[in-house]
């Protein structure tokens, strides 16, 4: 009898110890859906001091804590493929169309239909089912240093492979989706023999001045290690706008009769199919495109909005004073394999 009673004793404890870890844990699950039901999850390709901002005035705006994680964007493609409906991921924000068309195919992304999107941004930066939105446009510009170039030494992109500019060109390297996205337009509009030409000629005249960030092309630009770049247009307007007295100038590129016009890209978002806070993502999506979060990118970023009634950032080029290339921003992602084939038979960097 002795020996029974502290056996007895320990099952009574054990199952008062289970009871009361279950009543704990019972608690305790409201609480943790209320706090997850207030937040979002946000993988961005931007980077952090690009988006950051924007998304903290929407959670202050709305009290929706943002959970960031910023990474180069064809690695968030392929984690977001990789986790499946496991990822933690919300929505998806990135600088670039075709990767964010490629998670559309993919099939990562939710068609929103939301009628604060349909007016707010035309229907050439989305995709045709609202899956992905375009938030805001940058163009691929020529950066040159003023007292070592004249503007009318060059009027196009493919003016840089000309042998006279040996040694004289920073690009991006080639894994830049800045460089693939603007290589495929150039492929699109010219054929591929074409585009080759161009691309042994420009790695010719970069040589060695291939750069991993496009604020490295800038600022050697600026020092005058490289009379000329290659980048997208804000880098040099928040350049100056920390830096106004450096010898900066932008050439807007093939604007010339026959020229295939200014090369455009976006910076978009989409939600992810498999979320279960769609409401919140609705929110941010609508905080976005609605007149003040596009003016946050005019304003912040030196970005061009896309919403029709914001206004640029006056030191930029007024919107309708050039031409933008005619290649979808939807056949960037079909376009974006062989895109990189050329570049890597090519041997860039």
């Amino acid at each position: 009898m002795h020996t029974l009673r502290p056996l007895h004793t320990i099952g009574v404890l054990a199952r008062f110890a289970f009871a009361i870890c279950l009543i704990l844990i019972l608690w305790l699950a409201p609480s943790s859906d209320v706090s997850a039901a207030n937040t979002l999850t946000v993988y961005s390709g931007r980077a952090e001091r690009l988006i950051k901002p924007v998304l903290d005035a929407f959670t202050a705006k709305t009290g929706i804590q943002i959970d960031l994680l910023s990474s180069g964007t064809t690695e968030l493609v392929n984690r977001m493929k990789a986790e499946g409906d496991r990822s933690p991921a919300d929505v998806f924000i990135t600088n670039d169309a075709g990767s964010l068309e490629i998670a559309r195919t993919a099939g990562l992304l939710r068609p929103v239909g939301m009628r604060e999107v349909e007016r707010a941004i035309p229907s050439q930066f989305r995709a045709a089912d609202n899956s992905w939105i375009g938030l805001s446009g940058r163009f691929w510009i020529i950066v040159y240093n003023t007292t070592m170039v004249k503007p009318d030494q060059i009027t196009s992109l493919l003016d840089l492979a000309d042998p006279a500019w040996k040694d004289k060109v920073a690009i991006p390297n080639a894994g830049s989706e800045y460089l693939q996205a603007g290589v495929s337009v150039i492929r699109a509009s010219l054929g591929d023999e074409s585009t080759k030409k161009f691309l042994e000629g420009l790695r010719d005249n970069a040589g060695t001045q291939v750069y991993q960030k496009s604020s490295q092309i800038v600022e050697a630009v600026a020092k005058g290690q490289v009379p000329i770049g290659i980048v997208n247009h804000y880098y040099v307007y928040r350049h100056l706008a920390t830096q106004p007295t450096a010898p900066l100038g932008v050439l807007m590129p093939d604007q010339q009769a026959g020229g295939i016009g200014a090369i455009m890209n976006v910076t978009g978002i989409g939600i992810l199919r498999h979320t279960p806070r769609i409401e919140n993502a609705k929110l941010l999506v609508e905080f976005l495109v609605a007149q003040d979060g596009q003016k946050m990118f005019a304003d912040l970023d030196k970005e061009y909005p896309l919403h029709p009634e914001v206004k640029t950032d006056p030191v930029l080029p007024e919107r309708k004073s050039f031409r933008a290339a005619l290649v979808p921003l939807t056949k960037l992602a079909e376009l974006r394999e062989p895109t990189m084939q050329l570049i890597e038979q090519v041997g860039m960097r």
